[in-house]
């Protein structure tokens, strides 16, 4: 009598597990579009604004600034509202930045343009802890590695974006028709992906009256020396990915002699590789383990990295850009999976890491600007190449028990279930144990 009962319970969760990846999926496609086409589109809105470079180096500091506004309060948030309630107001704040900046654009006004970058910041940076919040919690309940191809995703909005950028500019389409554009497609995907997004997630259960039990777990967040570890980790790999979307371009121009259209196919082919790595991830984490990806991720990252500094040969270079972007496109997905999985209050060991990326990917770059004004671009690459070999040394720190999909999955096959298996919320508890990443 319970059997056909459990299978059709089975079937229904996987249904929503099924829905709910695919709405992250699309998810982590705006995103990825949003940013690629605020990007190509940067030389025409600064001629549209008429600024000098520096000028223009002032603007960008809105984004920079809102993205760390955004990602410092992400986890705090989700914890009080749980992950839902933070990507409604992370992505429509997004929305609402690119919008600003299409009408800033329009008006060819300096201060719309700053306005909407910093909200386009904030959305992002506020949005990004929810949705890997919320992708880590799709990877417990589905039992499949997860996270990489959510980033996957990102990487292939950035490369649809970058395109339909490219194809507007030599159409002569004027910036506020393309971003408004943008900003429909971004509406419509929102308001589709929404609705197989559980509420609750995420969201601690506070302990006492006052909740005092949530904000007793976060100072020990920032002692664990294994979370610390996988920070390091995203460190580097972000400081690898950072500095090729800021610098690749300009690199292989000024560095190694190639003309710009060939310097963009170089940044094309680093881009691709990136999302080819993400998709392809699953598969080889499920086999061979996290310890053995991030250090193969590691050592591909720096062997491209030190041919593109030494060589000479351009074409050589360019190639080894491919070894490069595949080695930094895992790093940043698959310790945040691990640092969600290294100990209690999840939501806040993900905000961490996500915080020390943010860091890396803002900060990184503008200071390999000041050393290749000193030294040279390709000099300057030395920094990324030594933090890239770190990580190769401490890939065994995202090695944390991987529990709690296997037992899902042991549990939907067998003749009653428990209410926990049912698919639903998550919620990190003191006291309890929190939703594993994997």
């Amino acid at each position: 009598m319970s059997r056909p009962t459990s299978g059709r319970r089975r079937v229904l969760m996987d249904q929503a597990v099924r829905r709910r990846r695919h709405a992250l999926f699309r998810l982590f496609l705006l995103a990825g579009i949003a940013m690629a086409s605020w990007v190509t589109r940067t030389p025409a809105i600064r001629d549209r604004l008429e600024l000098s470079t520096a000028h223009m180096g002032l603007v960008l500091f809105g984004l920079s600034l809102g993205s760390m506004a955004g990602i410092s309060c992400s986890g705090r948030l989700v914890s009080r509202f749980g992950t839902r309630p933070v990507i409604v107001w992370g992505t429509w704040l997004l929305i609402a930045g690119l919008a600003t900046i299409c009408w800033g654009s329009g008006l060819a006004s300096v201060p719309l343009v700053t306005a909407g970058l910093c909200a386009f910041g904030a959305g992002l940076g506020l949005g990004d802890v929810a949705v890997n919040v919320d992708g880590a919690d799709v990877e417990r309940i589905g039992g499949r590695t997860t996270l990489p191809a959510l980033h996957g995703c990102f990487s292939l909005g950035t490369v649809l974006g970058a395109g339909a950028g490219m194809a507007a500019t030599a159409a002569g389409v004027p910036v506020h028709w393309h971003l408004a554009a943008i900003v429909l497609l971004s509406t419509g995907l929102l308001l589709h992906a929404l609705r197989a997004i559980p509420e609750g997630t995420g969201r601690a259960v506070p302990e006492g009256p006052h909740g005092a039990g949530a904000d007793r777990l976060r100072p020990a967040v920032w002692k664990d020396g294994r979370l610390l570890l996988i920070g390091a980790i995203v460190l580097a790999m972000a400081l690898a990915e950072g500095s090729a979307n800021d610098w690749l371009p300009l690199l292989m121009v000024d560095g190694h002699g190639m003309d710009a259209t060939a310097g963009s196919l170089v940044y094309a082919g680093f881009a691709a590789a990136m999302t080819l790595g993400r998709f392809a991830g699953a598969h080889f984490i499920d086999r061979f383990g996290r310890t053995a990806v991030v250090r193969a991720s590691a050592l591909s990252g720096a062997f491209g990295l030190l041919l593109v500094i030494v060589s000479d040969n351009a074409v050589l270079a360019g190639a080894a850009v491919l070894l490069w972007g595949l080695g930094a496109s895992l790093g940043f997905p698959l310790a945040l999976s691990a640092a969600g999985e290294s100990g209690p209050d999840s939501t806040a060991r993900v905000s961490l890491v996500a915080v020390i990326g943010y860091v890396a990917f803002l900060v990184g770059p503008p200071g390999l600007g000041f050393l290749g004004g000193a030294f040279g671009l390709r000099p300057a690459m030395l920094v990324v190449l030594a933090c890239v070999v770190c990580a190769v040394f401490l890939a065994p720190a995202v090695e944390t028990a991987r529990t709690g999909a296997p037992a899902l999955r042991h549990a939907a096959g067998a003749d009653e279930q428990t209410p926990a298996d049912a698919p639903g919320p998550s919620r990190t508890a003191p006291g309890t144990d929190p939703p594993h990443i994997t």
